[in-house]
């Protein structure tokens, strides 16, 4: 039988591919010997912290304007907020949490609907759907670069793409308890 469309189903989907995402990197993070979360590599950011702390810092910029605050270029004027892998990640899985409450709640008419990026001396003004896709692609690619620095470590690292797809549930069933979440839920 085939469901109504929605077009808000995506967006929960993608927010918790997300969440689901950083604590599997997060975990193998916490796993790093002294001295590897912070060491320099070759990406575009100069480590694994500094490539997490920046995925956080503008994860708080969006999320904040999606809330409808305006907080802006703020959100980064301390690049690396945490130097501790266990508060940066507490700090991500706020905003996470964050960013699927604000997925849960969208309805169809939000999608089109104008978000005020404060921008310092400006004002960016977008659609909603628009600016999520942003925030999804982000992380997704500095996710990738994390991924690509853990190789260059002693932690092997995690699969980060078993999130979206009916067939790959026995892969998430463990993060998917510990967020409390069902597969019905996400196949919604």
């Amino acid at each position: 039988m085939i469901q109504a469309y929605d077009p808000t189903r995506v967006f929960r989907k993608l927010a918790r591919a997300n969440a689901l995402a950083n604590m599997r990197l997060h975990k193998a993070v916490a796993l790093l010997q002294p001295g590897e979360f912070e060491a320099t590599r070759t990406s575009f950011f100069p480590s694994i912290r500094a490539t997490l702390n920046h995925i956080l810092v503008v994860d708080w910029f969006y999320v904040d304007a999606l809330e409808g605050g305006t907080l802006g270029p703020k959100a980064w004027e301390n690049q690396e907020p945490f130097a501790d892998p266990a508060e940066l990640y507490a700090a991500q899985a706020d905003v996470d949490r964050r960013l699927l409450d604000l997925c849960d709640r969208l309805t169809p008419l939000d999608l089109a609907r104008p978000v005020a990026v404060h921008r310092g001396g400006r004002i960016q003004t977008d659609r909603l759907d628009d600016i999520l896709s942003h925030v999804f692609q982000h992380q997704t690619h500095h996710r990738g670069q994390v991924h690509a620095m853990l190789s260059g470590t002693c932690v092997k690292p995690p699969q980060l793409d078993e999130f979206i797809v009916g067939d790959d549930a026995q892969a998430r069933a463990g993060e998917m308890a510990e967020f409390g979440w069902s597969e019905t839920e996400l196949m919604a």
